[in-house]
């Protein structure tokens, strides 16, 4: 595929503190775009916007476990970027996509982040409201996260490739 052809060439996935949700999100975005050959294409990242977010939090063990069970194994090193810190990560990404209202609200007062396409992933899909934070609320929570998680990557996946079609 062509890199001209794609809408987006940087996709930043938004979360509180990086540590869940926007991480599963990058990991299970960046497996996809390997599984259909577009992974050089498209730079992936994530990071946390909420005031208590910061840099090097370890990914939460059970996102880790949930992730495991789709094939996804995270760096024991991976860990968490807060964007107040590293706003040059809002800078370069084509396409905002935060887990929630409120978060979409947060990363928007950023100049980084304007005339930048911004949205909830539900909303990116054609949905309303937010991907609930699953944190310490068991595994059956975590993997119904992660479940609805993939379930909206699967749709701005096609989404974004139609371009190709």
């Amino acid at each position: 595929m062509n890199k001209r052809e794609l809408p987006y060439r940087s996709v930043l996935f938004v979360c509180d503190v990086n540590t869940c949700r926007s991480q599963m999100a990058e990991a299970i975005f960046k497996k996809m775009l390997k599984d259909r050959h577009v992974d050089t294409e498209i730079e992936v990242n994530s990071g946390g916007i909420a005031p208590h977010a910061r840099n090097g939090a370890l990914v939460s063990l059970d996102a880790r476990l949930s992730l495991k069970e789709e094939g996804i194994v995270l760096d024991d090193q991976k860990s968490s970027l807060d964007l107040k810190r590293r706003p040059e990560f809002i800078a370069r990404a084509d396409l905002l996509i935060t887990m929630t209202g409120q978060q979409k609200e947060w990363i928007g007062s950023y100049p980084e982040a304007r005339g930048k396409e911004l949205c909830t992933l539900k909303e990116f899909v054609g949905g309303n409201g937010d991907i609930e934070d699953p944190s310490g609320k068991g595994d059956e929570i975590y993997r119904q996260g992660k479940e609805e998680i993939k379930r909206c990557l699967d749709l701005a996946i096609a989404k974004i490739l139609k371009y190709n079609a």
